[in-house]
């Protein structure tokens, strides 16, 4: 691609991200999506190539709005509208005084950070933009010359690992991820009281919002809505859409009494309305002519007004994000209290020794379980957040598109919260359980994170976090927020037992390695340095006998304290066929790739190689982050099966040499 000019300053080139290409391979991860037809059709290009004055940000703020492109991520771009009207937290995910395009420092890279599973992580990218006909085709602002937001979810994609990866999500996904804090999603109108697989005996009447419930906290909490399916008054919608609330307000009524009226924004840029308060629409001669023309010239593009009860008519569901003070701190959308201590623990269920299911299960018990502490009477809110798991290729491409629900069952298990009060540290598992928890996050839901809410009393609480289907497996994130002072621990399990394979024999090798700064700490691929990263080599056989599936499975797990984790990840290079593997193949693409960098203890990776050379090199996202580490890997191995008079119940015959001495 031809850089425009002026691409290069001072001789030095401008940066491209070697792990995020401008290719197919950050569009697209199964082709499940519409944006698969546009393969073939997209090409790159720097904001400099696509108007003549780029910056992050127009000189009219209500002109750096995000308009959706043709990637539906909707969801998403609520967020960032939330970003946009709370300048502490969009500094937090884009740093200020980054060089742009006018700017001599510029290099053609920029920076973002989104909090990931308890830490904040850094994203580089570099600015070139996908486009068909050198015009965005994804999100971007309504000015043409503002760029903040098409550079903001180009980050996402990577950190999500493609840009598809961001068509259907949740609101309260990306509110969590743009500022570390709580999001919930509360139902409008009356529960519904059907049975569903994934509800159990602890099932209650889904809670419904009352937006009273938010005036403590109306004008700094993040709302918006989604409909399901298209409703009455909004006929272009279609099955699932969602919206940002930017305000609501009691308004005086000419007859005296009072109409509560909320203001919409669609990601689309352009009005979907038809009801009673837009443009000249009959409620607004009920108004105080006055008040009318002073709310209507609030209205930007794409936005509308509606009352309360337009809105809970037309409208499924809202999403709450909770308010974060100027220190930080987390604020209680109940009560308006600061949650000025908060503590967190990572945690998994595994098969066969965590995965206990729900309390339908005689196996509940054998879930993971943490303490919590309660020094002193506070409101206290405790968050289950799991990790995403990304659907198999393999099988994406061989189904239609599905609707968001069943999208977001594929991504995440049904998970719940409970917690009994126990009177002393020692007690009796099995009849605890049969009493009824004190607290819940109501039935199993397919959701990224639940969260219970109490005022609690001092004294130990046990938590227990489940899936609702036995052996299910994932990882997760327990986040206790409290008024006053707590704790949290875990409560010690023994140790696993190994899984039997069904899949063939796996011959495993462990190695033990450091980065150290200065030396062996090179960081990822970003940097130059990556390749004084320390290396393992390992064979793949060709092994006839075995054709298909998993053959190499690898884990990487650091050293690290959970409160002080690095961002990890690795690569995998193949040596090229005559090349000895005492030189690392550097012009090579990696042949599999464990990235993003993630703050976790463990990153692992199953995959299929052909038979060759290669060699591991694990990473920390940033040069000079000092830590040991530990790498498994496990190899599948094909061999004959050797027979024997062994028989069932019968002892095999040993010839044993015994030397007696003679006295």
């Amino acid at each position: 691609m031809k850089e425009a000019d002026g691409a290069e300053c001072e001789g030095e080139a401008l940066f491209e991200d070697q792990d995020f290409p401008s290719d197919d391979t950050s569009l697209f991860s199964d082709g499940s999506t519409p944006i698969a037809r546009l393969q073939g059709e997209i090409t790159w290009r720097r904001p400099q190539e696509i108007c003549q004055s780029p910056a992050l940000f127009p000189d009219n703020i209500s002109l750096g709005h995000a308009k959706q492109g043709l990637l539906g991520d909707c969801w998403f771009l609520c967020a960032c509208t939330f970003l946009l009207k709370n300048q502490l937290l969009l500094n937090k995910v884009l740093p200020p005084e980054q060089p742009q395009w006018d700017d001599s420092r510029y290099r053609g890279s920029f920076q973002f950070c989104f909090w990931q599973l308890g830490h904040w992580t850094e994203v580089t990218i570099d600015d070139r933009l996908p486009c068909i006909n050198s015009t965005l085709c994804f999100s971007h602002c309504h000015s043409p010359t503002a760029f903040w937001v098409a550079m903001l979810e180009k980050a996402y994609a990577k950190l999500h690992g493609s840009y598809e990866r961001l068509w259907a999500g949740q609101v309260s996904e990306a509110l969590v991820d743009f500022t570390g804090g709580l999001a919930e999603r509360w139902s409008l109108g009356e529960a519904e009281e059907e049975q569903r697989p994934e509800q159990d005996s602890d099932r209650v009447r889904g809670r419904s919002l009352d937006l009273n419930l938010l005036y403590p906290v109306k004008d700094e909490c993040a709302v918006s809505c989604s409909t399901h399916s298209s409703p009455g008054g909004a006929s272009e919608l279609g099955q699932y859409h969602a919206l940002t609330v930017m305000e609501w307000l009691d308004v005086q009524m000419v007859s005296g009494s009072k109409v509560l009226l909320l203001r919409i924004r669609n990601p689309w840029g352009r009005c979907c309305w038809g009801g009673a308060w837009i443009g000249s629409g009959l409620g607004w001669s009920s108004v105080d002519p006055i008040s009318a023309l002073d709310l209507q010239a609030r209205v930007a593009e794409g936005e509308f007004w509606l009352d309360e009860t337009e809105f809970l008519s037309q409208f499924d569901d809202v999403t709450v994000g909770y308010p974060i003070s100027d220190e930080g701190y987390l604020k209680s959308i109940y009560t308006g209290n600061l949650l000025t201590h908060n503590h967190q623990l990572a945690g998994r269920w595994m098969r066969g020794h965590s995965a206990g299911g729900s309390r339908n299960s005689s196996s509940y018990g054998s879930n993971p379980k943490f303490w919590l502490k309660v020094c002193e009477r506070g409101e206290v809110l405790v968050s289950l957040l799991q990790h995403r798991k990304w659907r198999n290729t393999e099988q994406c491409t061989q189904t239609t598109l599905e609707d968001s629900k069943n999208t977001t069952h594929q991504h995440y298990q049904a998970i719940a919260l409970h917690m009994w009060k126990v009177e002393k540290r020692r007690f009796h598992l099995s009849r605890m359980l049969n009493k009824p928890p004190c607290a819940s996050s109501h039935c199993h839901s397919y959701e990224r994170e639940v969260v219970l809410r109490e005022q609690l009393e001092p004294g130990y609480y046990l938590l227990i976090p489940s899936t609702y289907q036995p052996g299910a497996e994932a990882r997760f994130l327990i986040r206790a927020f409290s008024s006053s002072s707590i704790s949290l621990s875990a409560l010690k399990s023994p140790a696993p037992t190994l899984p039997l394979t069904t899949d063939g024999e796996w011959e495993t090798s462990y190695f033990r390695g450091s980065w150290v700064e200065a030396m062996t700490a090179g960081g990822s691929r970003n940097f130059l340095s990556h390749w004084q990263n320390p290396s393992f080599p390992f064979t793949v056989c060709d092994e006839s006998a075995v054709t298909s599936g998993v053959n190499v499975r690898i884990t990487l797990h650091q050293s690290r304290p959970d409160t002080d984790l690095h961002p990890i990840g690795f690569h995998i290079y193949k040596f090229p066929e005559g090349e000895s593997e005492q030189t690392l193949p550097r012009h090579e693409d990696p042949a599999a790739s464990c990235v993003p960098h993630c703050y976790t203890q463990d990153v692992s990776l199953a995959c299929r190689l052909s038979p060759g050379a290669y060699t591991i090199v694990p990473s920390t996202y940033q040069p000079d982050c000092s830590a040991n580490f530990t790498l498994s890997l496990d190899c599948r191995r094909h061999r004959k099966v050797m027979k024997s008079q062994e028989r069932l119940g019968r002892a095999i015959q040993e010839i044993s040499h015994i030397s007696v001495m003679q006295s």
